[in-house]
């Protein structure tokens, strides 16, 4: 699918226990190709962010994916600015400590109808040239990369 049918909306990022952050991604494209693609449990989505620009450039940028575990499918891709991803992987990391099945929530929206919503751990960011900045991501601890 095409990513200039996805808006990304990034909520709740202030550094704070109390709220959990949200991805929230509005589809404007044809209903049947994000149903397709939708089929997947919340468990068999992974998260990631793939830098298309140098990580230290002033105005840094990339991708954000949501794919299928198992294959490695895409199930969509859209732009997204690098601070605001980091200021994600910032406040998902305070909200880890409360009481939550994940740090950060993952909502897919077409109109006003939600069609996917998932909480999720982890989030991986590779640089420019596909190298994992851990740093920069989401690891549980126990995971192994």
């Amino acid at each position: 699918m095409r990513r200039d049918y996805f808006t990304l909306h990034l909520d709740d990022l202030a550094t704070s226990a109390e709220d959990q952050p949200t991805v929230h991604v509005d589809f404007d494209g044809p209903a049947d190709t994000l149903e397709e693609r939708l089929t997947l449990a919340s468990d068999d989505v992974d998260v990631t962010y793939r830098f298309r620009t140098p990580v230290g450039a002033d105005d840094a940028s990339g991708v954000l994916a949501v794919t299928d575990r198992l294959t490695g499918e895409f199930v969509l891709e859209c732009n997204a600015d690098a601070e605001r991803i980091f200021d994600l992987v910032d406040a998902a990391r305070e909200f880890s400590t409360a009481d939550a099945d994940g740090c950060y929530e993952v909502r897919i929206t077409h109109g006003d109808e939600s069609v996917f919503t998932t909480e999720k751990r982890m989030l991986l960011v590779y640089d420019d040239e596909g190298s994992l900045l851990r740093q920069h991501s989401l690891i549980p601890s126990g995971v192994e990369l």
